[in-house]
């Protein structure tokens, strides 16, 4: 592996050539994995793909100008201590500011790299040039505020940010709230059966601590394995599944925690206050994020809960 410093002038434009075309793959890929969702921004790096592929043009230009047609072949790889790329662009549930910053960084990094090459190049059109990329990148460095520039002045800005807070929606709050539901009425007749059934607080723990955990797997693996997303949009299942599980555990650990506390009757109670809790709660979820009326939420909420907790006590009491 070559350093920089051994490279010639003719390696250095090659490699400069590569690391072009790569560039701008990678914003095309971006614009591609974007485009479903954020038009205007995927727009934005197929013009930052245009502009490299412009570069590449010039530098094979003045390459063929003084070494002739046969390209070396020569990569960033091939470079020690050269700009590596963290393929980001790989992932299918790529993320808008994730691709931005990277953007920026690759920018950074590409005007880092003329800037040097400029400097060991000996012919005055090759050291022009590619003194003139490195300006040319340092103006890409600002590409995130000039993208945010422009799309707050033509209104996509607001389209965009609609966008996310869907796609929020999709990936995160809905197969967390559907744990969370799951998690906090589905364990309520179980625990309180136990409870009610032995009046002892550690048994009453243990039954809800095993119906929580094994909600929690059950609604994860359930929601990870239902739709991979790609059709719904609905992002990584992995992602909603550990959502929708985690979610789940937390619903049955809040009313079971409280049967750490020895004395019955307590935990009991405090118990029931959690349950209130976490049933209103949910009803504020669906009410911000879902768009149901707080009213109707709460009445579907509560009398759901209030019945599933009603089973438990009665079976437990028989």
């Amino acid at each position: 592996m070559k350093r920089l410093d051994d490279l010639d002038e003719a390696e250095l434009l090659a490699l400069a050539v590569a690391s072009e075309e790569e560039d701008a793959r990678i914003y095309l890929t971006f614009a591609q994995r974007l485009r479903a969702n954020y038009p205007h921004s995927a727009a934005m790096f197929e013009e930052m793909a245009a502009e490299e592929s412009g570069h590449r043009h010039q530098l094979l230009a003045q390459y063929e100008s003084r070494f002739g047609t046969e390209l070396p072949l020569i990569t960033r790889q091939d470079v020690k201590g050269f700009l590596k790329r963290n393929p980001i662009w790989l992932h299918e549930d790529l993320q808008l500011e994730a691709a931005r910053r990277h953007a920026a960084v690759m920018e950074v990094e590409a005007s880092r790299f003329y800037a040097r090459a400029a400097e060991r190049a000996h012919d005055t059109g090759t050291r022009k040039l590619l003194a003139d990329l490195a300006e040319a990148e340092r103006g890409h460095e600002k590409m995130a505020e000039r993208l945010d520039d422009e799309l707050k002045s033509s209104g996509a800005a607001d389209e965009e940010e609609e966008t996310r807070k869907r796609l929020f929606v999709l990936q995160i709050v809905q197969p967390a709230l559907a744990g969370l539901i799951d998690g906090s009425i589905s364990t309520l007749a179980p625990i309180f059966a136990a409870a009610f059934a032995t009046h002892d607080s550690w048994n009453a723990f243990v039954v809800g601590l095993a119906a929580s955990i094994g909600a929690g797997i059950s609604m994860g693996l359930t929601e990870a394995l239902s739709d991979d997303g790609v059709v719904t949009g609905r992002g990584h299942p992995w992602v909603r599944g550990a959502a929708c599980g985690i979610a789940t555990a937390i619903g049955g650990l809040g009313h079971t925690l409280p049967y750490l506390i020895p004395d019955f009757w307590l935990a009991t109670a405090i118990a029931g206050v959690v349950v209130a809790c976490e049933l209103v709660i949910i009803a504020w979820v669906r009410f911000r994020y879902m768009e149901t009326p707080f009213a109707s939420a709460i009445v579907q909420i509560i009398l759901g809960g209030l019945a599933v907790l009603a089973v438990g006590i009665l079976i437990g009491s028989s």
